[in-house]
């Protein structure tokens, strides 16, 4: 798309906006950046580049605008939004502008990742398949680079995380290859239904895309619709990847499906073992077999991959009690996977759960449970259901919100522990409550496990259940 003398509006200046205004001004286009705060980052850059800076008023159109390019946290009821579409102006995303500036030929493919949990984890693992495979691949979208600037870098391969905000503003994305992992009700505040965030998720398979589901989550094998490939934790039928004893097999992408399969890896390639992750790790490798990367360079990807910080990272055995880090699991259903990895759990959680239901989570967790401590605006939710479904599981709630919290939380953890036992952070809920966001929460338990007394005391009781 040539976007020279088009005016283009870039509403709002976070790091993906930044590049977008900044790589649209670069194509000639006449760009004015749009933001509600009075600073940000990078104004003298962007001012350097052409681009018009209105800071301050976030609602407002600007007159004249052709094609505004929305952040994907501004949801469609934004005044500027509402104008745009009122007024006929077409609005579209990062995600979908990087689409539009892919060069006519030679456009490096891209190897599509949404879901509800597991984006991050899969897309780096998909990754670390795509180097091991000698390919200059990057992760990119919602995680890594931005975008707009790695389509024309002259990467070989793009492994693209897409959240469903991203999704809801593209129209014309056709990844090479797409997986939906999982889906489960999350950000209905911002979408309004679960069927408007099906339908959102769903934008990432588009003309020709090879469609790949999980075959474990009906949801997402109804919007992949037929023909689609699969993984599951189970036992592959032709035209799925899964497990057989403890290897991961291929039974999509092999000459004969029907009667033959191939390794992919072993489940101890599969770092941290944990069911959610062996999903993520088939999901990855079944769109690198899309590329026709060899099955011995997934394996290798898959063992030489590290995860991000705060994902059921072990932090410390501590007088024979491990102590795990997931605060990314920032919603039920990431909580539900985490607390199906481990079999004894004293649970850390709470936070903000945005209206999310908590009682399938609990009852399924119950007979895990030896204790729960639970903190955080919406722990009282929370607590209700461990009432009602683990009547026996002793509950500690903390009131404190100050930076001492975390402390008196680990503690308490602590004294319900028993040797064997995990203490487990899978919050279930956002951190903005009480912390700048889910990294520093992981943070401060992590700090709060070191000064344990005997902190760092050996033993590795926290291995999770494959």
């Amino acid at each position: 798309m040539d976007f020279k003398d088009v005016r283009v509006v870039v509403a709002g200046l976070g790091v993906s906006g930044r590049a977008a205004a900044r790589v649209l001004a670069e194509r000639g286009a006449v760009v004015t950046g749009v933001d509600a705060r009075t600073e940000v980052d990078g104004g003298q850059e962007l001012r350097a580049v052409g681009v018009t800076l209105r800071l301050g008023d976030g609602d407002t159109l600007p007159e004249g605008a052709q094609l505004v390019v929305t952040s994907p946290g501004w949801k469609p009821t934004a005044p500027l939004l509402v104008a745009a579409a009122d007024a006929g102006v077409e609005v579209i995303g990062e995600v979908e502008l990087a689409w539009r500036l892919r060069p006519e030929e030679g456009a490096a493919p891209w190897l599509a990742v949404t879901g509800t949990n597991g984006k991050t984890t899969a897309v780096r693992m998909l990754t670390s398949i795509l180097r091991a495979a000698g390919l200059d691949a990057v992760a990119v979208g919602n995680v890594g680079e931005p975008i707009v600037e790695a389509v024309t870098a002259g990467h070989d391969v793009l492994a693209v995380e897409l959240s469903s905000y991203q999704l809801h503003w593209s129209s014309t994305l056709a990844p090479h290859a797409a997986v939906i992992l999982n889906l489960a009700p999350d950000h209905l505040d911002w979408h309004g239904s679960l069927a408007a965030y099906g339908e959102a998720k769903a934008k990432i398979y588009g003309p020709g895309t090879v469609r790949i589901c999980n075959a474990d989550d009906p949801l997402t094998v109804a919007l992949a619709g037929d023909g689609a490939q699969a993984f599951t934790l189970g036992t592959p039928a032709p035209g799925e990847f899964g497990v057989v004893e403890d290897l991961l097999i291929d039974r999509a992408t092999t000459e004969d499906p029907v009667r033959s399969a191939e390794e992919l890896a072993a489940l101890g390639d599969v770092v941290p073992l944990a069911p959610h992750n062996v999903a993520n790790a088939l999901a990855a490798a079944a769109l690198a077999r899309t590329l026709g990367v060899s099955h011995a360079a997934v394996k290798d990807g898959l063992r030489s991959f590290r995860p991000d910080p705060h994902r059921i990272a072990h932090v410390a055995d501590v007088t024979e009690v491990a102590y795990v880090d997931d605060s990314k699991a920032t919603n039920p259903h990431a909580a539900a996977a985490s607390l199906a990895a481990y079999a004894h759990i004293v649970w850390i959680a709470g936070g903000l759960l945005k209206g999310a239901d908590v009682e399938d989570l609990v009852r399924n967790a119950a007979p895990r449970l030896r204790g729960a401590v639970l903190l955080g605006a919406d722990r009282a939710q929370i607590a209700a259901a461990l009432a009602r479904h683990a009547p026996d599981v002793p509950v500690v709630e903390v009131a404190a919100t100050d930076t001492g919290a975390m402390d008196l939380v680990v503690t308490q953890a602590a004294r319900l522990a028993r040797p064997g036992d995990t203490v487990l952070l899978a919050p279930a809920g956002a951190s903005m409550d009480m912390f700048a966001n889910y990294g520093a929460r992981g943070d401060a338990f992590a700090a709060a496990v070191r000064r344990l007394p005997g902190a760092g005391s050996a033993g590795n009781t926290g291995t999770p259940e494959a």
